[in-house]
């Protein structure tokens, strides 16, 4: 396995696709996605375009249909949901589609969306990720950060490298044999100074604190907890996501 880290979807090559893809929004879209699954969604469809998500949605059954629209951080007008994964409780969401479309994980997803295997992790699946990965060991992956509006983020860096450092420990191959860029050893590094603080991190980062000027912190606790979603969103058709 080669693992490639590239902190945006506008850095990732265009001329190449992976065996095995990862989208990572930590702060939110694939923290919601893993939760929505986990709590018995059927699956969930995600769009970097409002409009489009209406037209597609509307084919839908309207009692077995959500819509989640987020920009800025904040609830879309007119959309069942914004983009907290807390929103997303069992009695919701259950039996149900969650449409979703957000300012930056959604667009991450569609970057790799034709990758033969593509996956959504954050840090509250984490151990499911890896697992996987372990069991199936593509020859590449590409874990691919949302940042935000192209620009890096913290958070989304600090989840690569936590499932970078999981398969490090669990092989024992060394960083240097198993990272294809150099982003891999940064991105563990992260993780290593962090890993008993996630949440100290969250504070230090730009969309952290623009979470918290939305009064969000509890979206953060729950998005920097590790490993407490047994939940593996895959993508079934383009744009599509079950567990």
């Amino acid at each position: 396995m080669k693992i490639f880290i590239y902190h945006t979807p506008e850095l990732t090559p265009t001329d190449q696709i992976p065996e095995c893809a990862i989208a990572v929004d930590v702060l939110r879209a694939t923290s919601t996605i893993a939760t929505v699954l986990s709590a018995g969604g059927e699956a969930v469809q995600v769009f970097s375009d409002l409009n489009q998500l209406l037209a597609v949605s509307e084919k839908w059954p309207a009692n077995k249909r959500l819509r989640a629209g987020e920009r800025g951080g904040g609830k879309v007008e007119g959309f069942d949901l914004g983009n907290s994964p807390l929103d997303c409780t069992s009695d919701l969401v259950t039996g149900k589609r969650l449409f979703i479309s957000t300012t930056n994980g959604t667009r991450a997803l569609q970057r790799i969306e034709k990758a033969p295997i593509v996956l959504a992790a954050a840090l509250i699946n984490r151990s499911s990720i890896v697992d996987f990965l372990l069991a199936k060991k593509p020859e590449t992956i590409w874990i691919v950060g949302s940042g935000w509006e192209g620009s890096f983020s913290l958070e989304d860096t600090v989840c690569a490298g936590a499932i970078a450092h999981s398969i490090v420990e669990k092989t024992g191959v060394s960083i240097a044999e198993i990272g294809g860029n150099d982003e891999v050893a940064g991105a563990i590094a992260l993780y290593s100074q962090w890993q008993n603080d996630l949440l100290g991190l969250f504070h230090h980062a730009s969309h952290g604190q623009r979470l918290l000027r939305l009064e969000c912190l509890e979206d953060l606790k729950y998005c920097s907890q590790t490993d407490v979603l047994n939940v593996l969103p895959m993508q079934h058709e383009p744009g599509v996501l079950k567990s």
